[in-house]
């Protein structure tokens, strides 16, 4: 399969500062922060993150370990999923790839397979409260200590 190789020169591109020095800096194209923004969530980015969340949190609570949980599709038209679980150990450090009936043959598109596939991910709008200065309300965490449970680390 032929991958379109990435050009600087054909992508606009958007400066942000890193936190070790405002005089470094790091490029990152404008089409590829897009959906990392959650005032740009669809309610099925919305709806799966506080879903992973929950169960990540009680998985914890109910004293799992090395486990992460994930998102089973069940069906895609009526789209269903559901809250599945993958060991650490299975998915860290390993790329999972597009398939590549997803891409279109020039490599610098997507299928028809592909759109169906994404269609309920990016369906309903799920735009955030905004305060009367126009900049999103979100949760603020109260950052209340809980007393430690496990005895002191040491290498």
């Amino acid at each position: 399969m032929r991958m379109a190789a990435f050009s600087p020169s054909r992508a606009r591109a958007t400066p942000s500062a890193t936190p070790s020095s405002v005089a470094s800096r790091r490029w990152s194209p404008t089409w590829s922060v897009q959906r990392a923004a959650r005032h740009l969530a669809s309610a099925t980015d919305v709806e799966q993150a506080y879903a992973l969340g929950r169960a990540g949190v009680e998985m914890a609570l109910d004293g799992e370990n090395a486990i992460m949980p994930t998102i089973e599709r069940l069906s895609s038209d009526p789209y269903r999923w559901e809250i599945g679980r993958a060991r650490l150990a299975d998915v860290a450090n390993v790329e999972k790839t597009m398939p590549a009936d997803f891409i279109s043959d020039d490599g610098f598109g997507i299928t028809a397979a592909c759109r169906e596939y994404l269609y309920p991910l990016i369906r309903g709008e799920a735009y955030p409260d905004y305060d009367e200065r126009g900049l999103p309300r979100y949760v603020v965490l109260k950052n209340e200590l809980v007393d430690k449970k496990l005895p002191a680390f040491e290498l």
